[in-house]
């Protein structure tokens, strides 16, 4: 399951976020993903509790946002959503069309929690 190994990266770019915000834990995490990305969401989820066991992502909650397939058509120059399977465009049906999303493995916010009294009293 590579989804283990997308995961652990995800938490690896979490501590270093965590690190330079100064921030104590994370409490959600937004990442978007494109149906042609390669990564299976439903195994992310699973993934997520294990990769990021004992670091400050440890408890956030985790929101996986589906991106549309969206494409551009070469020969009327429409811009449509389009389907895995069939990326033609929705307006004449020519199949030239170019990617212009659903790829995508994005991570798109981040909440952090900030350890006030730490920032206040100026200790980092």
């Amino acid at each position: 399951m590579h989804e283990l190994s997308v995961c652990q990266a995800l938490v690896r770019q979490l501590d270093e976020i965590v690190q330079r915000e100064r921030a104590i834990r994370i409490t959600q995490v937004v990442v978007r993903i494109g149906p042609l990305s390669g990564v299976e969401a439903q195994l992310l989820r699973q993934a997520y509790p294990v990769a990021s066991a004992g670091t400050p992502a440890a408890h956030a909650e985790l929101i996986l946002e589906t991106l549309p397939i969206r494409v551009a058509c070469e020969s009327c120059g429409a811009e449509t959503n389009a389907t895995a399977n069939r990326l033609i465009c929705g307006v004449c049906g020519d199949y030239h069309t170019r990617l212009l999303s659903g790829d995508e493995l994005l991570l798109a916010q981040v909440e952090l929690e900030r350890d006030e009294l730490a920032t206040a009293s100026g200790r980092h």
